[in-house]
């Protein structure tokens, strides 16, 4: 998520709020996403169905951010020094 999230992001070159609200969106995509497919996989073994969605939240966008910044710094690089 973090990976597909930094691409979708490098892909505009304007560095803004905007650059994080992309890549937040795009991971927020994902997260519904996997959680709407693995809840229809694993509905019968559920005891708690509305907890489900809750209880990995926090630790995904921790998880997420930390990678985002990670190859959001590898893939941009440090911006290139001028020639004298």
């Amino acid at each position: 998520s973090a990976s597909i999230s930094t691409v979708v992001t490098l892909l505009n070159d304007v560095v803004d709020y905007t650059t994080f609200m992309n890549g937040l969106t795009v991971a927020l995509v994902v997260y519904l996403v996997t959680y709407y497919l693995l809840k229809a996989k694993f509905s019968a073994k559920l005891e708690k169905k509305s907890k489900i969605m809750t209880q990995g939240i926090g630790i995904y966008f921790f998880t997420w951010l930390v990678f985002w910044v990670l190859f959001y710094s590898i893939l941009k690089g440090p911006p290139p020094i001028p020639a004298v």
